[in-house]
């Protein structure tokens, strides 16, 4: 098993796929070619499913950093003898500037080792494990470098060093003086013929590293354009964000893992390389701050496009859904693998994928809402999810199919939010009368009603807005307890929850509405760990063990206090997160609250856009009445 702390990791990306990489050097997790590919390099997950270390031996010190503005990696290994930087990168497509950032990907990992004073030894082991492990194919040498044939997955190792060769492991030691350099390639791809195997020259190596540089770069010049508190924060959150999105449809993973756990030793272990319809506002709205528009544009629609075919003839929505839109995420169990730090069991696939949830109803239209300046904006040249760029030109006009599932979100909405559901934790205990799903229909009415004019339906209005009302009453009534003194996680229930919070960044009632503040309060008073991190909840969810610490809602606390018109509360609260940003500016899911390590799938989009939307709602705090000033930034 690794032991590794999950904080020990940076991720490389292409767009496509991502790579976590250890401090020492050690590529601990790859998915080949896509995120949700099973594993040629999981030791993450179990020391059987293989690795590929680059490392200066005898190193005294290692410290580590990304190309500025880019997600290329450079660690310094200082020995002894000398000083060694090693460069690691996922290419992204060749010539790849601006918004073309990995569209044509060559699935090709790039490791450079460059001594820059003295003399340094090195050492390498490559150790490919297909299938999560399951397979270990013999290795053949070719001039220049081995090849991995005959399963789903080929690999060829280019390098330009003597390899010893043992069975389905390559390992080699080597020395470097001052100025001199040795580059390492992996390409995957389907099959591969030994005898024609692409092996790649140092030189060749070396311009792929500098264009993947290049690429960045440019997307970074063009799209971060944040400059306020925190900004390089914000800024690398943004990359962050850019490198958990696969490029071919726009979808933003949850994180570039499965089965990190959110606990040690615990069972809360769950695949989130898959994107959920909850996410969306949240997402939308941060890569806006974060990244730009356009970002937000194709991820909108991805989201979309994901959902539209979903909507049963029960009324249910699916909650989430594969990269390329897969709608089947089965879950099941590698019983091979250990897991992290013997944390099993290792699952691929989510069963949450079936589950009912009211609120994403709600964060759906909320994301149409917040994108319909842009939708239905001709200059924009966006007229619709499921309208192709040759209608751009035309006169905004949603198609038939986009109208009526944003209609039949409302509807279901307005019909269905007196049930039962799994809420936005996708608790596996009984369904519930959750307060954040009810509140998320409210959402979902009250954006729908601001759309009325441009989605053709001005008759519905009055029939939603008495709904909506409906729906509010409940919640102050039935949601509110006087013993507790704040609003619960479900009706009847006494136990807080942090999703609460979002009443007043979703505009239920105003930042200094006396029961929200109360609210707040509650939240930084019992659900606060000793760090001031805050927990979900802590009341029986249908699961054994406890967990972490979770970011995202201590982001949120952030947010609703500068929503709340105090803006010194908030900046404490987001300034007790930083402390657990790694040393490359990442972020998981959860802290454990007695030993301060990072827990759950890495790298976290949702505690990174937490991060950046706080960032904002404390940059805006005072420049506007605290009772409406929002969260959304300006494209």
């Amino acid at each position: 098993m690794s032991s590794k702390p999950i904080g020990d990791y940076a991720v490389l990306s292409d767009r496509h796929s991502a790579a976590l990489m250890s401090r020492d050097g050690s590529v601990d997790w790859l998915c080949f070619p896509h995120f949700d590919s099973p594993s040629v390099f999981g030791r993450l997950l179990g020391e059987q499913a293989g690795h590929w270390s680059l490392r200066a031996a005898g190193a005294t010190s290692i410290t580590r950093r990304y190309v500025e503005r880019t997600m290329v990696l450079e660690t310094t290994y200082t020995t002894p003898g000398g000083t060694a930087v090693v460069v690691d990168a996922l290419a992204v497509g060749k010539g790849n500037r601006g918004h073309d950032l990995g569209r044509d990907a060559p699935h090709l990992v790039l490791r450079q080792a460059t001594c820059s004073h003295g003399e340094v030894e090195l050492e390498m082991e490559y150790l490919p494990r297909t299938d999560y492990g399951l397979n270990a194919p013999p290795l053949t040498p070719v001039d220049g470098g081995v090849v991995m044939a005959g399963t789903d997955h080929a690999l060829v190792l280019s390098g330009a060093v003597p390899l010893s060769i043992d069975g389905s492991s390559a390992t080699a030691r080597f020395r470097l003086a001052e100025g001199e350099r040795a580059e390492f390639a992996l390409d995957h791809a389907a099959t591969v013929d030994p005898g024609s195997a692409p092996i790649r020259t140092g030189a060749q190596i070396t311009a792929w590293l500098d264009d993947t540089v290049a690429a960045w770069k440019s997307w970074s010049a063009l799209h971060q354009g944040y400059d306020g508190p925190w900004r390089d924060l914000v800024q690398h959150s943004g990359r962050v964000l850019q490198a958990l999105s696969f490029q071919p449809t726009g979808a933003i993973c949850a994180a570039a893992t499965t089965s990190l756990p959110e606990t040690v030793g615990g069972e809360r272990n769950w695949d989130y390389r898959y994107t959920w319809v909850r996410d969306a506002s949240f997402t939308i709205e941060a890569l806006w701050v974060a990244a730009c528009p356009d970002e937000a544009n194709v991820f909108f629609d991805y989201i979309t496009a994901s959902a539209t075919g979903s909507l049963k003839k029960s009324g249910d929505l699916q909650i989430m859904f594969g990269i390329t839109s897969e709608s089947d995420l089965t879950e099941r169990v590698l019983t091979h693998l250990p897991g992290w730090r013997n944390s099993a069991p290792v699952r691929v696939g989510n069963a949450a994928w079936n589950q009912r949830q009211l609120d994403v109803y709600g964060e759906l239209l909320s994301a149409v809402e917040r994108m319909s300046d842009r939708l239905f904006d001709p200059v924009a040249r966006r007229v619709g999810p499921l309208s192709g760029p040759a209608e751009w030109d035309n006169a905004p006009q949603l198609s038939d199919a986009t109208h009526s599932f944003l209609v039949a979100l409302a509807d279901t909405a307005a019909q269905r939010w007196q049930e039962k559901d799994s809420g936005i934790w996708e608790v596996r205990g009984p369904p519930r009368h959750f307060v954040y799903s009810k509140l998320m229909c409210w959402v979902a009415l009250e954006r729908a009603t601001a759309l009325a004019g441009v989605l053709g339906v001005p008759e519905r209005v009055d029939s939603w807005a008495k709904t909506k009302d409906q729906i509010a009453d409940a919640i102050i009534s039935q949601g509110w307890s006087e013993r507790i003194g704040a609003f619960t996680q479900s009706f009847g229930s006494e136990d807080l929850d942090a999703s609460n919070l979002m009443m007043p960044l979703v505009g239920f009632l105003p930042a200094n509405d006396q029961r929200v503040v109360a609210t707040i309060e509650a939240t930084e008073d019992h659900l606060t760990d000793a760090g001031g991190l805050v927990q979900r909840y802590r009341a029986a969810d249908g699961l054994v063990g406890g967990e972490g610490a979770f970011l995202l809602c201590t982001f949120w606390l952030a947010q609703a206090l500068a929503l709340a018109g105090q803006p010194e509360r908030a900046r404490q609260v987001f300034e007790r997160t930083l402390p657990f940003v790694n040393d490359v500016g990442l972020l998981s899911e959860e802290v454990d609250s007695t030993t301060g390590e990072l827990l759950g799938n890495y790298p976290q989009a949702l505690s990174h856009i937490g991060l950046v939307n706080a960032a904002w709602a404390i940059s805006g705090a005072g420049k506007s009445d605290p009772a409406t000033h929002g969260t959304r930034p300006s494209p």
